[in-house]
């Protein structure tokens, strides 16, 4: 990158080499370590590449109408034109992890219309994904438990500190959690509460458990939209 002046002008030296012409922009403020891709679609806005500190590594995101859509790490500068020019041209999500050499995808996907219900579900394929990745066993029991019972899945799922709150919008503000679920790391059970100092917060030794607690929790106004089913 040294040698090449920035790191945008590195990345467009490596697509080159593939037959590749990117829509990259050297970022000012730190032209060694960060790139800005400019997106041809409306709802993708512009990405990032970024240089690791103090490993040979590089970063790229990338976010559709506000939500990180692919997040990836890869130690070979060659592997990023493929996913930078499919982002920047409108490639399906499909189509990028395909291309990708590295795990790039977050598990959620794009809807670019806004439409409330498909933000819901896109959310709901992010979180079990991540907690999939966790290495986690308790909080991956909770995630799958939630998603599995209908009536909380049709609510947006949000964590704070790891702990699992749920909305009638997904969009922030979101709607004051009538519950809070946490999965201690090695505790073999569960915590719920109903706020950050709630003095007297609930131990619970199934997920299934938990998961039946919150659904008994879900306020009135909220019941009707829970019991449709988002399928």
């Amino acid at each position: 990158m040294a040698a090449h002046g920035s790191l945008a002008a590195a990345l467009h030296a490596a697509a080159a080499g593939q037959g590749l012409s990117l829509p990259l922009a050297v970022t000012p403020s730190d032209p060694l370590r960060h790139a800005t891709i400019a997106s041809l679609i409306p709802h993708r806005h512009s990405s990032y590449v970024t240089a690791w500190h103090h490993e040979r590594r590089w970063t790229i995101w990338g976010s559709s109408n506000n939500r990180l859509m692919i997040c990836g790490a890869t130690e070979d500068l060659r592997e990023l034109p493929q996913v930078i020019r499919g982002w920047a041209e409108g490639a399906s999500l499909e189509e990028i992890g395909q291309a990708a050499l590295f795990d790039i995808l977050t598990g959620r996907f794009e809807v670019p219309d806004n439409n409330p219900a498909d933000i819901i579900a896109s959310e709901w394929q992010w979180m079990l994904k991540d907690a999939r990745d966790a290495d986690w066993p308790e909080y991956q029991a909770l995630i799958e438990a939630a998603y599995a019972e209908p009536r909380l899945r049709r609510l947006y799922p949000y964590t704070s500190h790891w702990e699992l709150g749920f909305s009638s919008t997904p969009d922030y503000p979101f709607s004051r959690p009538f519950v809070w679920i946490d999965a201690p790391r090695g505790a073999g059970g569960y915590t719920i509460s109903e706020g950050r100092n709630d003095p007297d917060p609930m131990q619970i030794p199934t997920p299934a458990e938990a998961i039946a607690i919150a659904v008994d929790r879900i306020p009135a106004d909220l019941q009707q939209t829970s019991l449709e089913d988002p399928a």
